[in-house]
């Protein structure tokens, strides 16, 4: 997945979860970006690059937190 198409959708899902949630499709979306991001991020070499999506990393991993099933 391209980084540029990549970070649209995290910023997406990011803005449909802070103002109405998410619900069973785009979780799955927002999951599947975050496994994108951690094969991504170690592969970008401009330090700035790296760190902006690292800092992407982290915000749709916090959204998605809220989405993992609770354990019994």
């Amino acid at each position: 997945m391209e980084l540029i198409l990549l970070d649209a959708d995290v910023a997406g899902l990011l803005h449909t979860e802070l103002t109405k949630g998410l619900d069973g499709h785009r979780t799955a979306v927002l999951w599947a970006c975050i496994a994108a991001l951690d094969k991504a991020v170690p592969l970008i070499d401009e330090e700035y690059c790296a760190a902006y999506f690292a800092r992407l990393r982290t915000l749709a991993g916090l959204a998605a937190a809220r989405h993992i099933p609770a354990a019994i």
